[in-house]
Order: C-alpha cells, then structure tokens, then sequence
C-alpha cells in the first residue's frame, strides 16, 4: 500500500492506495480512518482502491474549527485530481463516508461512474438526533474519546447470537475501538458538528442517475434497512443488499459476502457502462 500526502489550503490529507484498475474510493464512517477498510484488500487484485483518512482523521491534518459534509465531498474530488485520476471513479461511503458519498455524487456527477452506499441514510438529521450529537460532543470534550468508543462500539456491531459467533468479532471489537481512541477530540467534535448539520439529501439523489448498490447490516440499529428501503424507492437506479448478521459496520463484519456483492456490481455497471 502506497501512502500520498495532499495538500489543500486548510488540510493535509493521508490517502492509501492499493492495486491497478479502475479506481473504487472507499470512505470512512465516524469515528474511525482508512484502517477499517481493510478486509476490502482483496478487491485491490480488480480495482485501484483509494482510501482517504478524511480531514482530522488518522493521518489526516486540518486546521482548527467546523467543517460540512460537503467540505469532505470537496475534499475527496481534491485526492482525485492530485493523483491524477481523470476517469469517472466508482464511490464508496460508509455511514458518515455514506453522506460524504452522496455528496460527491450530486456536487461532482461527472467523477462517479457508480455508488456504493453503506449502512447510512438520505435523511438528514432529527432535531432529537441533533441534540444527541452535541450532547455526545460536550461528553467527548469533557471526558475524552473513551467515553464515544464506550459508547459507539456496542450500537456499531450487531449484537445476535450469531453474530458473536465468528472467531473475528473479538478482533473487530478490538481494532474499532482502538481506532476511535486514536482520533482526537477536535476532529470527533467537528465531524459531529457537520453530521448535525447536513442537508437531507431525498430531493437532490432523486436525480443520481449512476447506477447504486445500497448496503445495510440486517442488524443495523443506527441506519436500519427501512432507511436503505426508502432510499432504494428515490434513487432512480438503485438495488439493495440486506447482510444477514451485521450491524452498521458491514464491511468490517461481513467482509465476504460485502466484497463479492461490489465486486459483483462494479463488473455488471462496468458491462452497461460501455
């Protein structure tokens, strides 16, 4: 894996690359950083994986103070023309990556070829889930960053008796929470801050006329199927996978089944791309 830094005028961006072909961005859900996509490696034997730490995550730097979902979106176009990537990519977001995701598709049209939606939602923000969010925030500022992973980590991974089964979910547990301690409290901060404040995005992805994979975890309780099934009936070329077994963190709990379905899409949207 080869690590570039890019500079933007308020940031300093890490961003992983890995394989040959056409190019897949994979971008991350809050709290974490490019690390939770790595049992996505395999796809690099297909696909030029592009892997951001978005600003103030990982190794990503950024100046102090509020930043917006579509200052990420931004920032992804950013990575694409400092690597040079010309071409129309395939995008893919989970969660905040998700939002970030959609963004890029409605701003910036012509740089997604298709779209990977993962284990997140159109809609934007209740006023109850906004209060939440800056009540988490003040927590986090008072307390640290244990307190969010204490409390994020349980809600991320399904919880049925199946899905504690695999050997992994240990691991899974391990490397989530390790990651968001790792993050620091302004950047858990201001992400909250520009999670609060989105736009709801049902009007603007009505016109999305890539073709879209949507991707949730049967045991998602964050963004749960019925957010993907609303989703699915506005995006005019759009199908759903429900995963069995998984949570928010779908990719990270069922990298198997996840990898062969945007193997499987990427190749069929390809076919009907040309």
């Amino acid at each position: 894996m080869h690590t570039h830094y890019i500079s933007l005028p308020d940031a300093r961006l890490a961003v992983h690359t890995i394989g040959n072909g056409r190019p897949l961005l994979l971008l991350h859900a809050f709290p974490l950083d490019h690390r939770m996509w790595a049992a996505q490696a395999p796809l690099a034997e297909h696909l030029r994986l592009i892997i951001p730490d978005q600003r103030g995550f990982g190794g990503s730097r950024a100046t102090p103070g509020p930043h917006s979902i579509e200052q990420l979106a931004d920032d992804a176009v950013a990575i694409l023309d400092a690597l040079h990537i010309d071409e129309p990519a395939a995008v893919c977001g989970c969660s905040m990556g998700g939002y970030v995701a959609q963004h890029i598709a409605t701003r910036h049209p012509s740089r997604v070829w298709s779209l990977v939606l993962v284990d997140t939602k159109l809609e934007s923000d209740t006023p109850d889930a906004r209060a939440a969010r800056a009540d988490l925030a003040a927590k986090v500022k008072r307390l640290g960053q244990e307190i969010l992973a204490q409390a994020m980590v349980p809600r991320l991974l399904a919880t049925s008796p199946e899905a504690h089964a695999p050997p992994r979910r240990a691991e899974v547990e391990t490397i989530l929470t390790r990651m968001i301690l790792e993050q620091s409290v302004e950047t858990i901060v201001a992400a909250l801050a520009a999670l609060a404040a989105r736009p709801d995005m049902s009007p603007a992805m009505r016109a999305a006329s890539m073709p879209t994979l949507l991707v949730v975890g049967e045991e998602d309780t964050i963004t749960p199927p019925d957010c993907m099934h609303r989703a699915e009936e506005i995006i005019p070329n759009a199908r759903l996978l429900i995963v069995p077994h998984a949570g928010h963190m779908t990719p990270l709990e069922a990298p198997d089944v996840f990898n062969a379905a945007v193997l499987e899409f990427l190749r069929e949207a390809a076919a009907l791309d040309h």
